[in-house]
């Protein structure tokens, strides 16, 4: 709101009033925002969950400590999404298609995670939101995320077109007595599919190829190919977030170093100058996503003033699902969901961890009669509790994993 009040002081003249066209300064604004929402209103916040007995029902499984956390207050994601909220409100453009599709992430998986805390705090039951209408609201999130991106005339990549053309007398290049006609840049806006693959050096993939053997009928129903494949990558993250938070500050540890990442990213994808330089994908527009961006780091970090070991509160589902949702559609909003199996490599471990666990159970089960495991316990943080590791010390070297995976990725820009 204060962008639009900002815009119209300048179209006034008003000295100054420029400064809330910059990405970065509305983006440090954001972060700034969202750790004063975090910090200062996250204790009253804490204290009301206290009041209202909204604390954490702990299940006993033999890990070191858990017992300890039982009471602790939970549905902590909504100082998140207040913290994301409220500063995008402020300095974002609310106009802009890719803020709106992030913030129907925040909001719609907020809703669905909160529903899943409700029914467990205030039903009773531990069982919370049954799973099929998590994947429900997952997929419907990716419904509408895939559809927009595939349809919009707002969501487009522009190409380079170079072509060698003689132009004007002032222009021309001497060159050894010999005129040299300079190379003329032009580009298009066009509707695209393609995304980025890490280390190769062609490095452009379009969802169209993979059905590429229906010949012309390929582009009918590269939308079907796209869709699905945001539905699948939503899912997979946001409940890979919520499987990471099972130990104090790693899941928001971890979101943190994933969303400071893909700023980076985007504001390269964003850059005509940079996204060339790279050989990325550039995206008219994507620019505003860093501002998003900035409101998230903001919220992880001051989240885990009080999320940190001890726990004064827990996100519960309202935050961890909300979290992966906003990594996995940010990351598809850039086009560089390719790169997701590096960056969230925490996540996804995590969630692989559990499908082998059970998986694995099941087949020792019906296989043999007796169910064996492949871990202590999963997801695998578990498994190292199991192993007598302290819960801090867990924590650290997830997120000091993390770190390299977010280096790795970066590093992915130039390794081809």
């Amino acid at each position: 709101m204060l962008f639009y009040l900002f815009e119209y002081l300048e179209n006034l003249d008003i000295p100054g009033a420029g400064i809330f066209q910059y990405i970065s300064f509305r983006t440090g604004m954001t972060i700034i925002t969202s750790l004063i929402i975090s910090m200062l209103f996250g204790k009253s916040i804490i204290n009301f969950l206290q009041k209202k007995q909204i604390g954490e029902s702990i299940r006993s499984l033999g890990l070191d400590g858990q017992m300890q956390k039982k009471g602790t207050p939970t549905m902590g994601g909504i100082i998140i999404l207040a913290s994301i909220l409220i500063p995008i409100l402020l300095f974002g453009d609310l106009s802009n298609v890719y803020v709106i599709l992030m913030l129907i992430t925040t909001t719609w998986l907020g809703f669905v995670g909160f529903l899943d805390d409700y029914i467990k705090v205030f039903k009773k039951n531990k069982q919370g939101l049954r799973g099929k209408f998590k994947i429900a609201g997952q997929v419907v999130l990716g419904l509408v995320v895939g559809f927009t991106m595939y349809f919009s005339d707002e969501v487009v990549v522009r190409e380079r077109i170079t072509e060698e053309t003689v132009v004007e007398a002032s222009e021309i290049i001497i060159d050894n007595n010999e005129v040299q006609p300079t190379p003329t840049v032009l580009t298009r806006d066009v509707k695209s599919t393609k995304v980025n693959i890490p280390f190769f050096k062609n490095n452009e993939f379009d969802y169209a190829k993979i059905i590429g053997f229906m010949g012309d009928n390929a582009a009918k129903y590269t939308w079907i190919v796209f869709v699905l494949a945001v539905i699948l990558i939503v899912t997979f993250i946001s409940n890979g977030a919520n499987l990471t938070d099972g130990l104090d500050g790693l899941a928001a540890g971890s979101s943190a170093i994933i969303g400071t990442t893909l700023g980076i990213l985007a504001y390269l994808s964003g850059n005509l100058i940079y996204s060339d330089y790279l050989n990325i994908v550039y995206l008219p527009n994507t620019g505003e996503l860093v501002v998003f961006m900035g409101a998230f780091i903001g919220a992880m970090i001051g989240f885990m003033w009080y999320n940190s070991f001890p726990a004064q509160i827990f996100m519960g589902d309202t935050g961890s699902l909300a979290l992966g949702g906003i990594i996995a559609v940010f990351a598809i909003l850039i086009r560089k969901e390719l790169l997701i199996p590096i960056l969230c490599g925490v996540f996804v471990v995590e969630s692989i961890s559990v499908m082998l666990q059970v998986g694995y159970f099941k087949y020792t089960k019906k296989r043999y009669g007796e169910g064996k495991r492949i871990f202590l316990m999963s997801p695998l943080h578990h498994h190292y509790q199991k192993k007598g590791y302290p819960e801090p010390k867990i924590v650290i070297r997830f997120l000091i994993v993390g770190i390299l995976l977010a280096v790795i990725t970066i590093v992915t820009l130039k390794i081809r």
